[in-house]
């Protein structure tokens, strides 16, 4: 069972993935490369994940196995330190492509969690 710590991480990964589904909802790549503000809002909830996904540590592959947990991190790293080289394309890719599954992982993971805490509660 993961530890709280591990619960609050999975919340932010799910939060921001659900954040970032409302700002590009109905978007077409076109759109989001000209939104500046919506680029910019989805760059940072990537980052918040990646972040959580790096504070789970180990448990990110115990709770939400088959996930490239290296690229998620590494892609983290380019997020912070070489945010210049990103392209819109594959951030919207990102967004389209990889992120759903990743936030229904997470959902599923917290949600088994929850549950084994209420089953252990008299």
């Amino acid at each position: 069972m993961p530890s709280s710590k591990a619960e609050r991480y999975l919340r932010h990964i799910i939060e921001s993935a659900q954040a970032i589904f409302h700002y590009t909802e109905g978007m077409e790549f076109a759109q989001f490369e000209e939104d500046r503000k919506t680029y910019d809002a989805v760059e940072r909830c990537l980052q918040r994940i990646t972040e959580a996904v790096i504070r789970l540590g180990d448990q990110a592959e115990e709770l939400m196995p088959g996930q490239p947990w290296q690229r998620i991190r590494g892609f983290g790293n380019r997020l912070r330190h070489n945010y210049d080289s990103i392209e819109e394309d594959r951030l919207f890719e990102i967004v389209r492509n990889d992120l759903p599954a990743l936030c229904a992982q997470a959902q599923a993971a917290l949600e088994k969690s929850l549950e084994g805490e209420n089953r252990e509660q008299p």
